[in-house]
């Protein structure tokens, strides 16, 4: 690219389709990561009292590595929205969506770039820089440059795009009575002054300090805190999800038969090992039994053990659960689908601490501590006469409510990031996360399978999700099963426009009704959007959603067909 010649941008509609404003949920996206909208006064008030409050010079390094973090971000898009575009047109996604976010118009004077080869050198013209504009309202002509935030911005999105270090320096400003800003960027290692730019890009400010020392010091009182009764197998800091522990903790105390309540999947068998671990009993065995898992007329056998000749088959002696359990725990998830018999049975081992095995007579005497649960309503089962009345008491001695996951959101992206940490290992992945878009799809479902069904669809998002990146929503959604929100776009004129997705589902039905091969469907779609262009491919291709080159491939597959 030659000095002093402006470069064409592509077509932005790739870009501008990808922005979504959802008014029933108040999310603005950029394709899955959140976006706000905010008055350029407000931004501008922040930045006065930045700098009245801490200096020009700190304002200027927190505002610089603010705009430099969201450099980063949108890189992380831009080859992603136009894989098959050439290194110059990926490159341009961040200035063209400098443009739409508003901040700035830009257009690049001196741009070359070979990502391979490590050479880098922009030359950048600023058209109404809101920066410039705020910052003269506020302290009139400047002596310096100001534009700060969006020269962070070019550096970061350089810097991450490119994978070399790129910083960009502002040479002429608006605010100091330049007809327009321009920017210069360029490798590190050329620059004269790489000390003086640099300084910005490191936190080590004063105030940096000072924060960073109070998040630790509130760290470690959190954990000091949490380190008394919890574990890294529990996750959660909600209040209904905190009562809970609490009453957990008050039951490590003593020997206490504990009831724990809640639906399926929140955790209770989770509750009942960390009850174990914190107990006296830890040394000793934990036994698990699932009641609602084991046949009715093999129950009793599992749980108290069978005498040699008890019935056909049993040609010796063996412990139960009980048995095995002694000196430590028992935990006895679905406890309200035993049997009666067996309830009763229950009851005497837990009143005297001692059993007969089936068939036997002899009494054996167990040292067991119980730990129940149940997703029903064991009053309710008492009422029809279900459930025995005394058995119910003497287990509701210490009750303890777990919450569902619909009641504790603000744990979901705790939940996740452990789940991630644990899947990523499993599978050998490098996962960086999970999106801004995909998380609030997380946080807005209901979850009715509660945290073991958030369990599934997190390993299912890491499976999915490429290498070195992030899970996105459509990684989750064949297992969440959300529909989707009211969202709109914006067209080419920049007015909003309604997006409405429940006709892919009248579409989808009429296709299976219909009986169609889907490569013909898709055929006939491809020429319909090309005849409608009027022949011309980079309209038809900004009509389905894709690329030029996307389109070109795909119609010449067609023909190869013919």
């Amino acid at each position: 690219m030659s000095e002093n010649t402006t470069y064409q941008y592509p077509s932005s509609d790739d870009l501008r389709d990808r922005i979504r404003f959802s008014s029933d949920t108040g999310h603005i996206w950029l394709d899955e990561q959140r976006m706000l909208l905010m008055h350029s006064e407000a931004m501008g008030s922040m930045r006065r009292e930045l700098i009245e409050s801490l200096g020009i010079e700190r304002a200027k390094g927190i505002l610089i590595r603010t705009g430099y973090k969201a450099g980063v971000e949108d890189a992380k898009l831009a080859k992603k929205m136009r894989p098959d575009a050439s290194e110059k047109d990926q490159f341009l996604v961040g200035p063209q969506l400098h443009q739409l976010e508003g901040i700035v118009r830009v257009t690049p004077i001196r741009f070359e770039i070979d990502i391979k080869a490590k050479r880098f050198e922009m030359e950048i013209r600023w058209e109404n820089s809101y920066e410039s504009e705020v910052h003269q309202k506020a302290f009139g002509v400047a002596e310096q440059p100001v534009c700060w935030m969006e020269v962070g911005y070019a550096s970061g999105y350089s810097t991450e795009f490119t994978g070399q270090s790129i910083l960009f320096s502002e040479i002429a400003c608006r605010a100091c009575g330049e007809e327009y800003c321009t920017i210069v960027g360029k490798p590190v290692a050329e620059w004269d002054n790489p000390e003086e730019l640099t300084k910005y890009y490191r936190s080590d400010s004063i105030v940096d300090q000072i924060l960073d020392l109070r998040n630790e010091v509130t760290s470690l009182r959190s954990s000091l805190i949490e380190s008394e009764v919890l574990d890294s197998h529990i996750i959660g800091k909600s209040k209904p999800f905190k009562k809970a522990l609490g009453l957990l903790e008050k039951a490590v105390q003593g020997p206490v038969t504990v009831l724990l309540l809640g639906e399926t999947g929140v955790g209770k068998e989770l509750f009942a090992r960390s009850l174990h671990r914190h107990s006296d009993r830890s040394e000793q065995a934990f036994i698990a039994v699932n009641c609602a898992a084991i046949p009715e007329d093999l129950l009793e056998a599992e749980l108290f053990g069978v005498d040699k000749g008890a019935y056909t088959g049993a040609h010796q002696s063996r412990e139960g659960r009980f048995e095995r359990a002694n000196n430590g725990t028992l935990f006895l998830d679905e406890i309200g689908d035993l049997s009666y018999s067996a309830q009763a049975k229950l009851l005497r081992v837990l009143q005297e601490s001692e059993l007969e095995r089936v068939g036997g007579t002899k009494v054996v005497s167990v040292d067991v501590r119980v730990v129940a649960a149940t997703h029903a309503d064991l009053l309710e089962k008492v009422e029809k006469g279900e459930f025995r009345r005394d058995l119910f008491y003497r287990l509701n001695v210490f009750p303890i409510s777990i919450p569902p996951l619909r009641e504790r959101k603000i744990d979901i992206p705790l939940l996740i990031d452990s789940f991630i940490g644990h899947f990523k290992v499993k599978y050998h992945k490098d996962v960086k996360g999970i999106s801004e878009h995909a998380l609030s799809q997380l946080e807005e479902y209901q979850w009715p399978g509660n945290i073991r069904e958030l369990e599934n669809v997190i390993e299912r998002g890491v499976l999915l999700c490429e290498n070195g990146g992030k899970i996105e929503f459509q990684h989750l959604f064949a297992m969440v099963g959300t529909e989707p929100t009211a969202v709109a776009s914006v067209d080419e004129k920049g007015q909003l426009k309604t997006v409405d997705k429940s006709v892919y589902n009248q579409f989808v039905d009429m296709f299976f009704e219909a009986q169609n091969n889907l490569f013909e469907i898709e055929e006939t779609i491809l020429r319909e959007a090309v005849k409608r262009a009027q022949g011309n491919l980079s309209g038809a291709a900004r009509t389905l959603g894709m690329t030029r080159p996307q389109l070109a491939y795909r119609l010449g597959k067609i023909e190869e067909t013919e």
